[in-house]
């Protein structure tokens, strides 16, 4: 037999294991001076039928309403019974079965998602070109889902599939091209045929996802070699200013040289007609002249001696005037008359 003495109040306390050895073994009866003290006994729960009904009812409210599911505008809910595709919810309220008879999942159809290429953790991806140099590159892929199906049950981490696939088209066409062509003239159609590339692959893979864009937004040589690299590109930038310069030249001076050349034609080509026109009209005019003179020599020798005199004297400031002709006075100031000079002598003609 042991006594508990609860030191911290006024009386000792009794264990109840210590009285029942006093009331069945001894009979013993407890001291009058130290009380026995019994342990409250927790009342039974009062659980009947009706408060059995009660919390099943509840649990099943509960558990139905999370069927109510709310769709977003830019969302499709994808509804499926135990895993097994049943219909499309559109944006709004809707019910459906809850788990784990039915599951809605709403894929986001109309946002268009962006996935970095050779930029994680701050550092940028070495691509080799086609003429076997290395470039530093780095690109953003837009994405968005095109097959709300395909994109719930193909797959499971989408942007990680979007960024593989897109570094390995990118690399692809890069390596297909030499460092000119990705630093300079040929970035957006390298830029075009990756994407091409990257949705021929996805959609090989039925992912259900639309490429929107792809952006090459730093192609540049290895850090190491860039000073180098930079010499040779202006390099090149004054080569490929000179043959522009040349091409300008070209461009002006052949037109030109052109021009003149068949100005210089067409006026040979008029000179040639003229003289050919000149000589056969002058042909014609000897000819009849020719006829004219066979009928009647005197007259015609006469007409041709006074035309050649008159083409011959046009010019002259003298006046051959024939003293033979009656009626002239050999001292008349002919030339007066032409012009307002000194009067010119005036010839005889016997």
């Amino acid at each position: 037999m042991s006594i508990d003495l609860n030191f911290g109040g006024a009386m000792p306390v009794l264990r109840p294991e210590t009285v029942a050895a006093w009331l069945g073994t001894t009979r013993a009866r407890a001291p009058e001076n130290v009380p026995v003290v019994a342990r409250p006994r927790a009342a039974a729960p009062r659980f009947g039928p009706a408060s059995l009904a009660a919390t099943v009812a509840v649990a099943i409210t509960v558990w139905l309403t999370t069927g109510i599911a709310r769709v977003e505008p830019d969302e499709l809910g994808i509804v499926t019974r135990f895993g097994r595709y049943v219909g499309t919810r559109s944006s709004g309220l809707n019910y459906h079965w809850p788990y784990p008879f039915e599951r809605e999942r709403m894929p986001k159809v109309t946002q268009v998602n962006q996935v970095a290429i050779g930029s994680g953790g701050g550092t940028t991806t070495q691509m080799l070109t086609g003429d076997e140099n290395l470039v530093e590159a780095n690109a953003a892929v837009f994405w968005r889902v095109k097959d709300p199906l395909a994109f719930v049950f193909n797959v499971v981490d989408p942007e990680a599939t979007v960024r593989v696939a897109a570094d390995a088209a990118v690399r692809t066409v890069i390596g297909r091209n030499p460092i000119q062509a990705a630093l300079s003239d040929r970035r957006q159609a390298i830029a075009d045929e990756a994407q091409a590339l990257l949705q021929t692959r996805l959609d090989a893979y039925q992912t259900g996802i639309q490429i929107t864009q792809v952006q090459l937004q730093r192609v540049d040589p290895p850090v190491a070699v860039i000073d180098a690299f930079n010499d040779v590109q202006r390099a090149r930038a004054d080569q490929e200013r000179a043959r522009n310069e040349a091409e300008a030249y070209r461009n002006d001076i052949l037109p030109r040289a052109r021009g003149e050349a068949e100005h210089i034609r067409q006026e040979a080509q008029a000179f040639r007609e003229q003289a050919v026109n000149l000589a056969q009209g002058e042909a014609g005019q000897f000819t009849a002249m020719a006829g004219s003179y066979g009928k009647a020599r005197e007259l015609t020798g006469r007409r041709l001696y006074l035309e050649a005199m008159e083409e011959v004297l046009r010019s002259a400031n003298k006046i051959m005037v024939d003293t033979s002709a009656p009626g002239i006075v050999p001292y008349l100031p002919l030339p007066a008359l032409h012009a307002p000079a000194l009067p010119a002598p005036v010839a005889s003609v016997p």
